[in-house]
């Protein structure tokens, strides 16, 4: 072979192995998802999934205890969530969520060393409002969590801020006048297309009564010009929300949708069904939970825009068609799928006590207090 011909057939076996790289090796795996016939199926890489069992591991249980014996309330103070917990069934629990939460800091992470009663750090305030979410989204939406529910772990897997969450995100500049609606720039929310690339704020934040007025169905039934009077702009905001559901599940839209009809329910698989409670599932916990932080959070636990990180289908799912890849937790922590709640009153911190305290010496001697200095020499509420 001359060396011209030997160049040319070098560059070319090159070049093939390159486009190879962008190619899936067979053969793939396939499961069915509706009715035969309309190519409604998953279609899995083996090496991808594998690295999707691997990540969805259940961490080993913390050993069983009795449920007998005095209950956490009455034995520790300011226990206002888990308090009907027997003192072994608490501790069990507090452990638990160590490890999936905060597996380095320890118990420190939300406690102090003053006692372990007070509320100083907010992240002890966050677990008491995320242990309430939790148990809402067991006991309230199994229709979405069905029998494996949800635990600290399905989204936090071992970090103090669960690896994907959101904010109101306010855009990229643009010249005063043009109108982008955020499109056309990288997003991981909107899986990275030209679609508006913050659908979650609209439609994964506020109550029932405002997503009534949001445009969810935009597929039209009938040819145009009749029937359907969805805009262009509606329709490019629900897909960047089905997009983000899309690579939130690791999944396409036949998982839910027979696509030669997408607005027909009685042509959709059942987890179409499911992911219309789950929508409502979360939409709840960012509005009835998460919001509620906004208040007391730290800035740096919030969004450019002033509000809490919030959660999405990635939170729990990442990836995932099932969190967890379907795994039961709750089996082995049973107390997360009941309503615990016993009160809401904050136990005073040591400042607040110290706080308390200046006030009261205020009142009682108004002339002292118009210098600004009490009886111990510090400002008040120093």
């Amino acid at each position: 072979m001359k060396l011209p011909q030997f160049i040319r057939a070098t560059v070319v076996v090159i070049a093939g192995s390159l486009l190879l790289t962008g190619c899936e090796m067979p053969p793939p795996e396939t499961v069915q998802l509706g009715n035969r016939g309309l190519g409604q199926e998953l279609v899995v890489n083996p090496k991808t999934l594998a690295a999707t069992v691997a990540a969805n591991q259940v961490p080993t249980p913390q050993p069983a205890v009795p449920s007998v014996g005095p209950k956490a309330g009455d034995i520790y103070q300011n226990v206002q969530v888990l308090g009907d917990l027997s003192v072994g069934e608490f501790t069990r629990l507090m452990a638990a969520m160590t490890e999936w939460i905060s597996p380095e800091e320890g118990c420190n992470y939300c406690h102090v060393a003053e006692g372990f009663q007070y509320d100083t750090k907010y992240t002890k305030r966050v677990a008491r409002v995320m242990t309430l979410m939790t148990q809402q989204a067991n006991v309230e939406w199994g229709d979405h969590v069905g029998g494996a529910g949800v635990t600290c772990y399905t989204c936090h897997r071992g970090k103090n801020i669960p690896e994907y969450v959101w904010a109101t995100d306010p855009g990229q500049p643009h010249a005063a006048g043009v109108m982008t609606a955020g499109q056309n720039i990288a997003s991981v929310t909107a899986a990275y297309s030209s679609l508006p690339n913050d659908p979650l704020t609209p439609y994964l934040e506020g109550d029932e009564e405002e997503a009534a007025t949001l445009p969810w169905r935009v597929a039209g039934q009938t040819a145009l010009p009749n029937g359907n009077r969805s805009s262009v702009k509606q329709t490019e905001y629900i897909y960047s929300l089905m997009m983000h559901f899309s690579d939130s599940l690791g999944v396409n839209c036949t998982h839910c949708h027979n696509t030669r009809a997408f607005y027909d329910w009685e042509q959709s698989s059942p987890a179409r069904v499911r992911a219309w409670h789950g929508i409502r599932m979360v939409r709840e916990m960012n509005t009835k939970y998460v919001n509620q932080t906004t208040d007391w959070l730290p800035d740096h636990r919030k969004g450019p825009m002033g509000d809490p990180l919030k959660v999405n289908c990635a939170t729990c799912h990442q990836g995932a068609y099932k969190p967890m890849l379907g795994a039961n937790m709750v089996k082995d922590y049973p107390n997360l799928a009941r309503s615990t709640l016993l009160s809401v009153e904050p136990e005073a911190t040591p400042e607040a006590e110290l706080e308390a305290t200046v006030d009261e010496a205020t009142e009682e001697a108004p002339a002292q207090a118009s210098t600004g200095v009490n009886d111990h020499g510090m400002t008040a509420g120093s």
